[in-house]
C-alpha cells in the first residue's frame, strides 16, 4: 500500500461522515454555491443559498436576475460584484449552449464565467459521479505537509495527485481533508500529536 492510499484509508476510518460541506440538490445550485465560496467560508455560503435558491429555482432565474439585486442577494460572500455577474453570465451561457443543463465535461464546464478547475472537478465528482480531485485551501496545504506535492499552482497539485491517490478515492480526497483540516489539522494551530496520520506527514516527521 503507498503512503497516499494509506492515509486515505486512515481517514476515511477517522471521517466516515466526509462530505461536501456546501448545501446543495442539484448540479446547478452546487455550481453557484462553489463559484460563492471563493474567498469566503461553506458556513456563510450555506447561509446565503438557503435564501438564494429559494426565490430563484432555475437557470432561467438566474439568468433574467438583474446584476444589482444579484449582488445584494450575494454580498456577505465577498467579492460580490464579480460573483453576481458570473453567476448571471453562467446561467445564460448554460441556457444558449447546454439547454439549460449543467454539463459534464471539464473542458464544457470550463467555458462558464466564473468557473475554474475546482468547481469544475467539485461539480463532476459529487453530482455527476465522474472522480476528481478538488484542490482548495485545505488540499493544497495539507497535501503539502504531508510531502504528496511539492507545487504551488493548483492544477499542479490536482495533477501531482492524481498519480498517487486511487482514482476512486479522488473525489472523496477533498472532503477528508476539509473535514481533517477543520478538525485536526488546522491552519494556525495544527493537534499533530493527535493526527491520525501524523507518521505519514513529512511536516511532523522533518521532512
Amino acid at each position: 500500500m503507498n503512503k497516499a492510499t494509506e492515509i486515505v484509508k486512515i481517514l476515511k476510518e477517522t471521517y466516515p461522515d466526509a462530505c461536501c460541506s456546501l448545501d446543495f440538490k442539484n448540479a446547478y445550485e452546487l455550481l453557484i454555491a462553489t463559484i460563492l465560496s471563493a474567498q469566503c467560508t461553506d458556513e456563510r455560503v450555506n447561509i446565503v443559498t438557503k435564501e438564494l435558491f429559494q426565490k430563484y429555482k432555475t437557470p432561467e432565474d438566474f439568468a433574467n436576475a438583474t446584476l444589482e439585486e444579484m449582488e445584494e442577494a450575494v454580498k456577505s460572500t465577498g467579492f460580490y460584484r464579480n460573483k453576481a455577474k458570473n453567476i448571471i453570465a453562467a446561467a445564460q451561457v448554460i441556457l444558449a449552449k447546454f439547454h439549460g443543463e449543467v454539463p459534464q465535461t471539464m473542458e464544457e464546464l470550463l467555458t462558464l464565467p466564473g468557473v475554474g478547475r475546482k468547481t469544475a472537478n467539485l461539480v463532476l465528482g459529487d453530482v455527476y459521479n465522474i472522480p476528481g480531485i478538488v484542490v482548495d485551501t485545505h488540499v493544497k496545504r495539507i497535501s503539502k505537509k504531508l510531502g504528496l506535492t511539492k507545487n504551488d499552482d493548483p492544477e499542479k497539485i490536482e495533477y501531482d495527485l492524481m498519480k498517487v491517490i486511487p482514482k476512486e478515492n479522488w473525489t472523496d480526497w477533498n472532503h477528508l481533508l476539509v473535514f481533517h483540516g477543520r478538525a485536526v489539522c488546522n491552519a494556525k494551530k495544527p493537534e499533530c500529536m493527535i493526527c491520525p496520520i501524523n507518521h505519514l506527514c513529512d511536516a511532523y516527521n522533518g521532512g
